[in-house]
C-alpha cells in the first residue's frame, strides 16, 4: 500500500449504487471501564476515567443481509475481564434475524473481540483480507505484543472454514455486492478494513477498528495499539473521503454512537441503533 490511491482503487465507487438502500444496525454487546491513557497512543496529562463500548452491525435490504464482526464469546470475556452483556448473534434476533439464516459476515479484523462465535453462524460466508490472515497465522503471532489481541481458538476454527471452502478473500478495496464495498486500511491490525455503506442518507461508513473513537478521527490522534502507525493516520483520511458526511463515519468502540443515533426500536434503547 504506497498511497492513499489504494483505499479507492475500483470504478464502482463513483456516484448512486443501482440498488436498495440499506438500513444499517450497531449493536452493543460488551463495555470496558478503563482511562485515557489506556486506549491512546499519546499520553493524556488530564488523564481521566474513559468507557469502551463493544459492537458488532448489521446491514439489511430487500435482497441482502450482512453481518460486520461477530464480538467475543463469554469465555472470552471473563478470561480478558470485559463486562459482556448480551450474547452479540443470539441477540441478533432483536432485530429480527435468525443467526443461522445469515449468508455474509465480513471480519474488519480477527482480534478477539471481532472474530469470535463464528460456530454460531453455520451458513455464512466469511469476508476477510488476505493480509489480516496472513499475519494473523504468521511469525509475528509468537510475539505477545502481536499475538495478544488474537484469540488462537478462534483462528484456527477460520483455518478450519477455509478449508471447507468457507471464506472469501479479499485484497485491498472491492465491492462485496452492490451498496456495499470493503476497503483495507492496515494500521491498527495488518488486514484492517472498513466498510462502506450505500443508505437512503447517503454512503456511511462502518469504520470498525480503523477508529475506535470519534476523536480518533476528528483530530488524528491514534489509539494505543497499532502495527503501523502511519497506515492508522492515513487510515482517518480515507473514512473522511469515503463517507458521504463525517457523521456518516460510525467508529467502533465509542459510547457516543448510543447518544448520536437513535434507538432501532424504543425496547431497544441502550442496546441497538439505527446507523442510517
Amino acid at each position: 500500500m504506497t498511497s492513499l490511491d489504494s483505499y479507492f482503487d475500483f470504478p464502482s465507487l463513483a456516484g448512486k449504487p443501482d440498488c436498495a438502500p440499506f438500513e444499517v444496525y450497531a449493536l452493543r454487546y460488551a463495555t470496558r471501564t478503563g482511562t485515557r491513557n489506556d486506549y491512546f497512543l499519546e499520553r493524556d496529562p488530564h488523564d481521566g476515567p474513559a468507557t469502551l463500548d463493544y459492537y458488532v452491525w448489521l446491514a439489511r435490504s430487500p435482497d441482502r443481509t450482512i453481518l460486520i464482526d461477530t464480538g467475543f464469546s463469554r469465555e472470552s470475556a471473563e478470561r480478558r475481564r470485559r463486562d459482556m452483556l448480551r450474547c452479540p448473534i443470539d441477540s441478533l434476533k432483536l432485530l429480527g434475524v435468525e443467526p443461522s439464516e445469515l449468508r455474509d459476515v465480513v471480519l474488519t479484523h480477527l482480534h478477539f473481540d471481532h472474530s469470535g462465535n463464528l460456530d454460531m453462524l453455520p451458513n455464512a460466508t466469511i469476508h476477510l483480507q488476505d493480509a489480516e490472515m496472513a499475519f494473523a497465522t504468521g511469525r509475528y503471532m509468537r510475539f505477545s505484543c502481536c499475538g495478544g489481541p488474537y484469540e488462537l481458538e478462534d483462528v484456527v476454527r477460520l483455518l478450519r472454514l477455509n478449508y471447507a471452502g468457507r471464506i472469501a478473500f479479499h485484497d485491498g478495496a472491492g465491492e462485496l455486492c452492490p451498496g456495499v464495498s470493503l476497503h483495507r486500511v492496515g494500521g491498527h491490525s495488518a488486514g484492517q478494513q472498513f466498510v462502506r455503506i450505500w443508505t437512503r442518507k447517503g454512503w456511511l461508513v462502518v469504520a470498525s477498528d480503523a477508529s475506535h473513537f470519534y476523536e480518533n478521527f476528528e483530530t488524528y490522534r491514534p489509539f494505543f495499539l497499532n502495527v503501523h502507525v502511519g497506515q492508522a493516520l492515513d487510515g482517518y483520511t480515507a473514512l473522511r473521503r469515503l463517507a458521504s458526511a463525517p457523521e456518516m463515519i460510525v467508529p467502533g468502540h465509542d459510547p457516543l454512537v448510543m447518544e448520536r443515533f437513535p434507538p432501532a426500536r424504543e425496547d431497544l434503547a441502550g442496546i441497538a441503533v439505527r446507523l442510517d
